[in-house]
């Protein structure tokens, strides 16, 4: 149960800043661009590799855990 938790955790995060990030900007041509963009899904990444990569393996994409399992 603690690595689905984990793994809900890392897509959480990875959805609510990357694709949040993207949103609120404005899309490509706002105000982050594509840089700013990628380095939110980049970071977010590297962020729940760190905090939940121990528990879990870090999948973060529940295709790949599903694939796994």
């Amino acid at each position: 149960m603690k690595k689905c938790v984990a793994e809900f955790i890392g897509t959480a995060v990875l959805t609510l800043f990357g694709c949040g990030s993207a949103a609120l900007s404005g899309g490509i041509e706002g105000v982050l661009g594509v840089l700013g963009i990628a380095a939110a899904f980049g970071l977010s990444i590297v962020a729940m590799a760190y905090v939940i990569g121990d528990v879990s393996g870090c999948h973060i994409n529940p295709a790949v855990s599903l694939g796994v399992f």
